[in-house]
């Protein structure tokens, strides 16, 4: 611990202080926290607009303005004092006089601090070293910062705290305001690619009796007036898939989905993904619209087609693979044929790789286990991964020359799955038998097993047009298009452990 460390008031000592200096706004008639000021424009607006003029030409317009922020930092040099005004739109240097404020003004103003949001009237000039200036007329105080801002004792450097606080991890820190502005933008530019193609944006139930569309463990919640246990839904797929039954031949959701599972750098129980439903096409159709999407979207948001992520440079645009699974498993994960399509062996691999067997347990999930281990990881440029076995995919249109395998893909990138696509299966016979054998495996200890769904069999009954359906998480694909190396640092709320306080 250094000497000024030693030396620097505590947390306590400050919030007291903080404290003195609102009682003395007080006494002094000042309110703390009043609501009539009412700004002329947002700093980002004067900033485009003028921050290219010169003196004279400011001088000349004579223009003034009513601005509102946060003070970020200050400097001070008795009768004068220069403050940054941060907004949502940018940071503007002030200068407060006190020949320009008087006396009994600038007094006030001076026990304002760092954090405090402020309203600032006057008019734009230069400073000596060309920085753009509002010069003050008054300086009025719009809200009461309680708390001093991270950098004035230990700063805001724990990775933890960052996200439990994420208020104030956003007001110091730009990078996590970028990225959330480019999460915004992100999700923008999908909604306008997909609604160009003439989708329809719906909303589907986030409650469901049955939790369907992917093998996961899923929350329970209950319903007090119907007595009804419901699932926070695991993926809105097999509503979406009843509105092709419906007639809506193009389909999207942005949509959050809940998964009682594990919590690391690339999982949070509560995720967004986009899914749509596209009648008449195929997985293949899929691939072309996905890297067509993918390589539009980068250049969109990221300018360039060229994704540095994590000192690796991701080509969207020329750099995608297109490899059927067990391919995969011989080129890139180095295991073969005698071994992958033998239960014993495959087996025997998996379980020295560090899997748990399950009993019964069906060898293309044996495979799957193969591939997370020995395949995922290096699947660093885009690779679309298709023909996956059958008995992981029981939602997955069987392909017509191998009924083994189905008419499936999932997109890879950066050793990490960002999207699952596949020809829907629209065969109601078909898909009640996966579902039968999805609840065998249920009862056999496969918790993240798929329910049967008795309703959704019968809408298909009435006639599923042929289709392809895809899910892309959003998450992940913001933190590929930010660099982002966790999960958490593209969302404002993550999962995190109460709180120990004290």
């Amino acid at each position: 611990m250094t000497k000024d460390q030693t030396n620097a008031p505590s947390e306590k000592q400050l919030l007291r202080h903080r404290k003195e200096k609102a009682q003395f706004l007080l006494d002094a008639g000042i309110p703390l926290y009043p609501n009539d000021f009412r700004r002329s424009a947002e700093i980002g607006d004067v900033l485009e607009a003028h921050g290219e003029k010169d003196e004279s030409v400011l001088e000349q317009e004579g223009l003034t303005f009513a601005l509102s922020g946060r003070i970020m930092a200050h400097r001070s040099f008795g009768k004068a004092t220069f403050f940054h005004v941060q907004d949502t739109s940018g940071k503007i240097q002030v200068y407060a006089q006190r020949d320009d404020l008087g006396v009994e003004q600038y007094g006030v103003f001076k026990k304002f601090e760092i954090g405090d949001i402020v309203g600032v009237t006057g008019a734009l000039f230069r400073t000596k070293t060309g920085e753009l200036t509002i010069k003050s007329s008054e300086v009025r105080l719009l809200s009461k910062s309680m708390r001093p801002l991270p950098e004035k004792y230990h700063g805001l450097k724990d990775v933890e705290t960052r996200y439990r606080q994420r208020y104030v991890d956003l007001l110091v820190n730009d990078r996590a305001r970028d990225i959330f502005r480019k999460r915004t933008a992100i999700v923008q530019f999908i909604r306008d690619f997909l609604n160009e193609r003439r989708f329809l944006e719906v909303e589907t139930p986030m409650m469901q009796p049955i939790a369907g569309g992917a093998t996961a463990k899923p929350f329970r919640t209950h319903h007090n007036a119907l007595d009804m246990d419901l699932f926070l839904r695991i993926a809105p797929e097999l509503y979406l898939k009843r509105l092709l039954v419906g007639g809506f031949d193009r389909v999207y959701e942005i949509n959050r989905n809940f998964r009682n599972e594990g919590i690391d750098t690339r999982h949070n129980p509560e995720f967004t993904m986009i899914e749509f439903y596209w009648a008449y096409a195929t997985f293949v159709d899929l691939m072309d619209l996905t890297q067509e999407l993918l390589c539009a979207l980068a250049k969109s948001v990221c300018g360039t087609h060229l994704v540095e992520y994590q000192g690796n440079v991701i080509d969207l645009q020329d750099g995608c693979v297109r490899m059927p699974f067990h391919e995969s498993l011989e080129t890139i994960g180095g295991v073969s044929p005698e071994i992958y399509l033998d239960y014993g062996k495959c087996k025997d691999l998996a379980q020295k790789l560090g899997e748990t067997v399950h009993p019964k347990e069906k060898l293309g999930k044996l495979q799957a286990k193969l591939f997370d281990n020995l395949v995922e990881p290096k699947l660093i440029q885009p690779h679309f991964i298709y023909h996956y076995p059958t008995d992981i995919s029981p939602l997955s249109r069987k392909n017509d020359q191998n009924p083994e395998i189905t008419d499936r893909f999932e997109l890879f990138i950066c050793g990490q799955e960002m999207a699952n696509a596949f020809s829907e299966l629209n065969d109601p016979y078909d898909q009640k038998d996966r579902f039968e054998e999805q609840v065998r495996e249920k009862a056999a200890g496969d918790d993240e097993a798929h329910a049967m769904d008795e309703d959704y069999i019968r809408a298909l009954e009435y006639g599923m047009p042929p289709a392809a359906g895809q899910g892309i998480g959003i998450d992940r694909l913001v933190m590929l298009l930010t660099d982002s190396p966790s999960i958490r640092e593209v969302i404002l709320f993550p999962l995190l452990r109460p709180e120990i306080v004290g």
